[in-house]
């Protein structure tokens, strides 16, 4: 008969606290409480899910019963583990007792435990119950425990489980240890998910691993999961072999390769060739708010790359993966200002006549990102204009745009300004006041000098001076 298959998360899960990944403080407070014999009679974990908080109250309970270790349980399920950690460890201990908070939730559950603690442990020092989701209990609940926590028999023991700490009220806080749990490193992730793949003969590649760390977001119990998953279209004749491209293809994931060729395509302004290419992702049969997410967080790690971060496990890749035109031409101000149109782009796509429009939409002003002036730069070249307007002359470097005093200038005619080619070109009227001519060497005399104009002499050069300062201009 074959051997019954185990889930990863299961034939992992950690049997003692050096085995616990990623919570260094838990550990090491546990361990000197346990050994210095300073036991409480309530702990309260907390933490993201997946982390590893259940399996540390199940280490605890062995620990406090264990007939052997001082500062732990005993390892494995070979012959050297003490009977009590046995039985704990195969869930037949009648002195450690695991509750479900969300259907054990009311006040009748809770009088249940109150009459059991006064019986003692039958074989261990300690009669312990964990109550895992402890928040999901009512507030009569919760009130019914507070004198049954507060002043238990010295052999029990509660530990308290929760991933949402703020629904447990504080009169419960204030009668428990607090620990918090942490998400864990991908880098951490990624290297247990090696020593599995050495242990069980399992060939991946390092992005393909990596790759599962980051999608698990912090969740070693999630990241077991997806290892599952992948592992079973892995399979082949040959073994097992984890690849990214395979997992790409199976999980319909964005490559970073077609990233890159699609921001390229924006920076370049080649619509044409931007829609499609993501004509070609969706018809790969990605989702569309898959693919919003893909590339929001594409641009996501191009603006930290663009601020110093080179981290991989929050770039995703590594920084010279991605597209080194991309990152030379857009800065970081562009570079938000794509996140925000993706951002909204995937809230509007809920309420949207077509999703797909609304995707369309935001990649067509992904082609002119490069084009677009953001408030802040249009702020400097209005100050700087008016600088020179007030001044009469030219912007000299040390000059202070923000301390200039203003002076009386004659009201300047409106320039209308079109969009044409590479930036904006002047309206036949403002380039007619640019050929008119006037030959003088006076910087205080106005710009707007009609009689001057008139006279079809040469300009003073401040208009060229305020237009070049305008961002997108083009004087013709």
């Amino acid at each position: 008969m074959a051997a019954r298959y185990e889930v990863t998360a299961s034939k992992y899960r950690p049997k003692t606290f050096d085995e616990l990944a990623g919570q260094e403080f838990v550990v090491s407070t546990i361990k000197n409480s346990l050994l210095n014999g300073q036991i409480a009679h309530a702990y309260l974990f907390s933490g993201p899910r997946g982390c590893g908080k259940t399996s540390a109250a199940r280490i605890l309970a062995r620990s406090l019963n264990c007939e052997k270790a001082p500062n732990g349980p005993c390892a494995g399920m070979d012959s050297n583990v003490c009977d009590n950690c046995r039985t704990i460890s195969q869930g037949a201990s009648m002195d450690v007792i695991e509750i479900d908070g969300a259907s054990n939730n009311s006040v009748n559950d809770v009088r249940q435990i109150k009459d059991e603690v006064l019986f003692p442990p039958q074989s261990g020092k300690y009669k312990v119950y964990i109550i895992d989701e402890v928040h999901m209990l009512s507030a009569s609940a919760f009130n019914a425990l507070l004198k049954t926590i507060e002043e238990p028999p010295p052999y029990i023991c509660f530990i308290f489980a929760t991933t949402e700490l703020h629904k447990v009220p504080a009169t419960i806080k204030s009668r428990c240890q607090q620990f918090n749990f942490r998400l864990i490193p991908v880098e951490t992730i990624q290297e247990i998910l090696k020593k599995i793949c050495a242990e069980n003969n399992i060939k991946a590649e390092d992005d393909a691993l990596f790759w599962i760390a980051r999608e698990s977001t912090g969740s070693m119990r999630d990241a077991f999961t997806l290892f599952d998953q992948v592992t079973s279209f892995s399979t082949s004749a040959n073994g097992i072999n984890i690849r990214s491209d395979l997992i790409r293809e199976k999980l319909g994931i964005i490559g970073l390769e077609k990233l890159n060729a699609l921001s390229l395509s924006c920076v370049e302004n080649d619509g044409l060739r931007s829609f499609a290419l993501a004509d070609e992702i969706l018809s790969s049969g990605i989702a569309i708010e898959q693919f919003v997410i893909d590339l929001t967080g594409y641009y996501r790690s191009l603006l930290l790359i663009k601020n110093g971060v080179t981290r991989e496990s929050l770039l995703g890749f590594r920084p010279s993966q991605f597209c080194a035109k991309t990152l030379e031409t857009l800065d970081s101000i562009r570079l938000e200002q794509a996140l925000d149109i993706l951002l909204d782009c995937y809230r509007n796509i809920r309420y949207s006549v077509s999703p797909r429009f609304d995707l369309e939409t935001a990649i067509s002003k992904l082609t002119w990102l490069t084009k677009w002036v953001s408030p802040i730069e249009l702020k400097d070249s209005i100050n700087a204009a008016k600088s020179i307007l007030t001044r009469g002359g030219s912007l000299s470097p040390s000059s202070n745009p923000q301390s200039s005093e203003p002076r009386s200038v004659p009201e300047a005619p409106k320039a209308q300004v079109s969009g044409s080619g590479d930036g904006r070109s002047l309206t036949d009227e403002f380039q007619k006041m640019l050929a008119a001519k006037e030959n003088t060497d006076d910087d205080d005399v106005p710009m707007w000098n009609n009689s001057a104009i008139k006279s079809g002499k040469e300009n003073p050069p401040q208009v060229e001076n305020v237009l070049s300062v305008i961002p997108g201009t083009v004087i013709q």
